[in-house]
């Protein structure tokens, strides 16, 4: 129904009435000459007459025909027509036309004679809708609702090419189909099939044609059908003589428009659907088919346009567009938040994965490298904003660029004027889209990233500070080599993982403050072993709490006033600080109790030490095993043992051969529990050369094993080492008994000389 024509002098403004209302006129765009008409899809050819014929109405299907009344032969048939009839050769009669197209009545006879409507349509009389069946071969049959129209120019002559050629339009539309065999629907079938023969007619009267004269100039309308008026208000006499192009206006796709133009350039078929106007102005979407129609001879003649208003079918696109853009964004969002969701847990499961706050720097680099950024830098603040520690990581190395950007950073104060410095100041993110802008540069003089942008190949940046419980710990600038690399969802994603970094920062640097003390704590609870005449010791300690590297194990070697040598080894329940100091307590006790000449004996020291517990209410319960080592008379034989146990482990001795001893036979009770207990001692005589092993239960103790299989293992352990091996060496060995303790471990060795 819309046709473009050539270049129109007058600029296209002027409509059939003269000049357009401003909604029609403004926004017109020039075309080829032809008519524009909505629909119909393009046809197959004759070798493709097995597929669709071109759609029209959606689904629907149209041929269209030109009839001679003169002599009452079809002188055109556009592809679709040729489809149905064969490449048959025209000009030929239009019953003959009809015998090869198959087409006969509802009856199922020929529609051959002067009464039927191909035989009314050569006689010049119109058809207003009649239905004539298609039959398509053994398997399938098409109802098609036949309309003809006697062609009248806009002068009144009858026909477009003078007196010898009176033309009649004739359109077939199929109405419904069905396959033979196909069992009857319920209920009526006459009136089911009548039903829908209504339903079809009536969209068969609002298919709207045009006609068009390609000869004349500007290639105007010659005929249009009163559906045409209906659908855009323009009357017949108010249209004919004019380009179709008034009824495009300022929505009208300049696109669609050059589409038909160049189809019509090409004299080809084509169809295309675009915003059209109404003669009150009123928007319409008109899908239109534009068919050239050529002579005997092949020259172009006229176009045919077949149009219908497709306003709802393209709303209803429109929204079903938008439903689904709407579902998948929804989708979009789901999936961005899951992938977010697994990025902060796996964010979250590596930055605790370490308490070393240099290691977890580095972790945090090398989450953002490359999967968020192209460059992390994190810079870790002391007093006053200085830079005490830096970790740098770029997608291609470039080692030697990061630690120059290091060096200069480290131990200066962060610049004010810097993206990094305003981020702390204002507490969130601070965007930098173009780094290397004039007004970047302006904004921060102080930056030292001016003179790293083409090294590191720098577009854009965000700087966020890193901060945990009220305190600022550091700031973390990530960069992009694209210009405006970071957007919104960028940004917010970055600052989740900033807050979780700070928060880790910080709980890694208060656990090295905790591990600081306990670590001087340890020291001060653990002596240092003497050097004692003819004696080698050695120990080790291990706690089995990471966050503060002390527990309730301890040992002692000592001179007692008598000359003999004590050695004691013993467990505090628990694995913190608090069973710590416990145990610096009892260790106190023990010395002082060793150190009273009235009671020499082990037996009698740790009765001593369980009743001052009581007395100055040391919390908690304890294991302790005690030892006075006595020298051999006159240098000769050997040491004399004597040996007390509450409740510990027994203790080893390892003879100058390597055979291992269990001490097994003396036990008591646990400190803690009962002051009043009376405890023994025994006497064990050790070879001059023997190595005394006292230990804690952290050593022999596995979630796999009971006590008898770990006693088994340390004895096998030390008995497999060499004779002579010196007390630093079996403590190594047996420390590795204990890879990953659930337990402190405690280990002294002495060896007796």
């Amino acid at each position: 129904m819309h046709a473009a024509g050539p270049e129109d002098p007058a600029g296209g403004t002027a409509g059939p009435a003269g000049p357009r209302p401003d909604p029609l006129t403004s926004g017109q765009h020039d075309a080829r000459a032809g008519v524009l008409a909505a629909a119909s899809a393009a046809a197959a050819g004759p070798a493709d007459a097995g597929r669709a014929l071109p759609a029209v109405l959606g689904d629907s299907l149209v041929a269209v025909l030109l009839v001679n009344r003169v002599d009452g032969l079809v002188t055109f048939a556009n592809r679709a027509a040729i489809a149905l009839a064969g490449d048959i050769g025209l000009p030929v009669a239009v019953d003959a036309w009809g015998e090869a197209a198959g087409l006969t009545d509802l009856s199922g006879q020929p529609l051959t004679g002067p009464d039927g409507p191909l035989g009314r349509v050569a006689r010049g009389l119109p058809v207003d809708g009649v239905a004539v069946r298609l039959h398509g071969g053994e398997s399938r049959d098409d109802l098609l609702w036949t309309t003809a129209f006697p062609l009248v120019t806009g002068d009144g002559r009858g026909g477009l090419d003078g007196p010898d050629q009176e033309l009649s339009l004739v359109v077939l539309l199929p109405v419904a189909d069905g396959r033979a065999g196909d069992p009857a629907p319920a209920g009526d079938p006459d009136d089911d099939q009548l039903r829908r023969l209504r339903e079809q007619a009536i969209a068969a009267t609002e298919v709207c044609f045009t006609i068009s004269d390609a000869r004349r100039p500007d290639n105007p309308l010659v005929w249009v059908n009163p559906a045409f008026t209906t659908v855009t208000g323009y009357p017949a006499e108010a249209a004919i003589g004019y380009n179709c192009r008034f009824l495009q206006g300022p929505g009208t796709d300049p696109a669609a428009v050059t589409t038909i133009r160049e189809a019509v350039a090409d004299a080809r078929q084509e169809t295309v659907t675009l915003l059209n106007y109404r003669a009150d102005g009123s928007p319409f979407w008109n899908q239109l088919t534009l068919t050239p129609i050529f002579d005997g001879a092949g020259e172009l003649t006229s176009y045919v346009g077949v149009q219908h208003d497709v306003s709802t079918q393209v709303r209803l696109e429109h929204q079903r567009e938008a439903t689904l853009q709407a579902e998948r964004l929804a989708r979009e969002t789901a999936e961005s938040a899951r992938l977010r969701l697994q990025l902060m847990n796996e964010a979250s499961a590596t930055m605790t994965g370490t308490l070393d706050v240099d290691d977890l720097m580095d972790r945090i680099t090398e989450l953002c490298v490359p999967a968020l950024a192209d460059s992390a830098f994190i810079a870790r603040l002391g007093a006053d904003d200085v830079v005490t520690a830096t970790a740098v990581r770029h997608r291609a190395g470039l080692a030697d660029e990061l630690a120059r950007l290091t060096t200069r950073v480290t131990g200066r104060p962060l610049s004010a004027d810097t993206p990094a410095a305003e981020s702390l100041r204002s507490g969130v993110a601070t965007l930098v889209d173009d780094v290397a802008s004039a007004e970047t540069r302006t904004r921060y003089p102080g930056s030292d990233v001016h003179q790293h942008v083409d090294a590191l190949a720098i577009g854009s940046l965000v700087a966020l500070p890193l901060r945990a419980r009220g305190a600022t710990l550091g700031v973390l600038v990530l960069t992009s080599a694209r210009v405006g690399g970071f957007d919104r969802d960028a940004v917010e994603l970055l600052t989740d993982l900033a807050g979780r970094a700070g928060l880790a920062l910080d709980n890694a640097r208060l656990y090295q403050g905790q591990r600081s003390v306990a670590e001087t704590l340890q020291r001060a609870l653990l002596p240092t072993l003497p050097d004692l005449p003819g004696v080698r010791s050695a120990a080790r300690y291990e706690s089995a709490s990471a966050a503060a590297a002390v527990g309730g194990d301890f040992y002692d070697l000592m001179t007692l006033p008598d000359g003999s040598i004590g050695i004691s080894i013993g467990d505090v329940a628990g694995h913190d600080i608090d069973a710590a100091a416990t145990m610096g307590q009892l260790r106190g006790l023990l010395r002082a109790s060793a150190y009273d000449a009235t009671r020499p004996d082990p037996a009698d020291v740790l009765a001593r030490v369980d009743e001052l517990m009581d007395v100055l209410a040391v919390p908690g319960l304890a294991t302790l095993a005690h030892v006075h080592a006595h020298r051999p008379r006159d240098g000769a034989g050997s040491w004399r043992l004597e040996i007390a146990n509450a409740g510990h482990p027994p203790l080893a001795l390892r003879h100058p051969d390597g055979a291992v001893q269990l001490l097994e036979d003396v036990h008591g009770l646990i400190l803690g529990v009962e002051p009043a207990t009376v405890r023994t001692a025994t006497t064990v005589e050790a070879p001059r050369g023997s190595t005394l092993i006292a230990y804690t239960d952290g050593l022999i103790e596995r979630h796999d094993q009971d006590l008898d299989q770990g006693l088994a293992r340390l004895t096998a352990t030390l008995a497999a080492q060499p004779a002579g091996a010196a007390p630093d060496e079996l403590c190594d060995v047996l420390m590795r008994l204990a890879e990953t303790p659930s337990d402190d471990v405690a280990v002294i060795a002495v060896q007796l000389g």
